[in-house]
């Protein structure tokens, strides 16, 4: 086993994005370092091993001898094009799955429930009634039906929700891209989990979104950008639609933006998959990596073809 620098920013800050700090799951991996890993706080000449993290400065060039950025979030969108030619780029896939998946199913808990129209009475001291639903009655399209949404699909075969993910390529029980028009005017709801890619930017436009039939719900926790936003605030504002959004274009939100007034909307700051235990899973990835790297072993999740 050789030894290996890591750079970790010592202070990886909760901003507007929703960066979880990570003070625990840090602390973890300092206490059970792999033999042979030494860390340190700022880049340097040597440092081979890097783990940036979402808003804090990341500069390769003051690292010359590195060969891994690994990071801890699912989506490497934010710093794929920061990575150097040679550079090795993993990502986090894996561990923010379960946390990602039960916010979907809240946000459709949420919807189907009447959180917003009921807190809005509540706000106006109205003792207001209202039609709520069931999951048990939802027919639900995930649009990027990778780990996270298979683990959505888990999560809600209990209530009987029917499900159809759709990913870039067809498999057994998934639809390809080239068939999502063809389903969307069956679905209650339509979930997004796209990474964010050239192939993937504004694919739900205002052309998709119309497929969808009145009263449907959309939720977005994947990446802002692959959604149109325009186009969706005018099905808000008409009042055929419905959202419930973790990721937004742009983001941070603006406080001025018309998507925080727009009528039938849910919207939390990014932060579906940054719970406690999310976090800490993916410092044990980055453990994991650490140790892989120093005895010479093969990485996860290292990221190719663009992402």
């Amino acid at each position: 086993m050789t030894g290996v620098v890591a750079w970790i920013p010592s202070t990886t800050r909760r901003d507007d994005l929703g960066v979880a700090s990570g003070t625990v799951g840090r602390a973890a991996l300092e206490r059970a370092l792999p033999a042979g890993v030494e860390l340190v706080d700022a880049p340097r000449e040597d440092v081979r091993f890097a783990v940036p993290a979402w808003g804090v400065d990341f500069d390769a060039a003051a690292m010359p001898a590195l060969e891994v950025v690994q990071v801890r979030s699912a989506g490497v969108d934010w710093i794929v094009d920061r990575i150097p030619s040679g550079v090795t780029l993993c990502g986090a896939r894996g561990t923010r799955d379960r946390a990602m998946a039960e916010w979907v199913v809240a946000a459709l808990l949420a919807d189907l429930k009447g959180v917003r129209p009921f807190a809005e009475a509540q706000a106006a001291h109205r003792w207001k009634r209202l039609d709520i639903g069931d999951l048990s009655e939802m027919k639900v399209v995930i649009l990027g039906h990778g780990a996270i949404g298979r683990e959505t699909a888990r999560l809600l075969a209990p209530f009987g929700t029917e499900v159809r993910g759709v990913a870039r390529r067809a498999r057994p029980g998934v639809a390809a891209m080239s068939e999502l028009s063809s389903l969307l005017p069956w679905a209650d709801a339509l979930v997004n989990l796209l990474p964010l890619t050239p192939a993937t930017e504004g694919l739900v436009d205002g052309e998709l979104l119309s497929s969808l039939p009145d009263g449907a719900l959309y939720v977005s926790a994947g990446r802002g950008a692959t959604t149109d936003t325009s186009a969706l605030l005018e099905e808000l504002r008409r009042g055929r639609l419905r959202a419930v959004l973790d990721v937004v274009d742009p983001e941070p939100l603006p406080p001025g933006h018309p998507l925080w007034e727009a009528p039938g909307v849910l919207i939390s700051p990014h932060v579906a998959g940054d719970t406690a235990d999310s976090d800490r899973a993916a410092w044990r990835l980055v453990g994991d990596q650490l140790g892989r790297f120093a005895r010479g072993e093969p990485l996860l999740n290292v990221v190719s073809e663009g992402y």
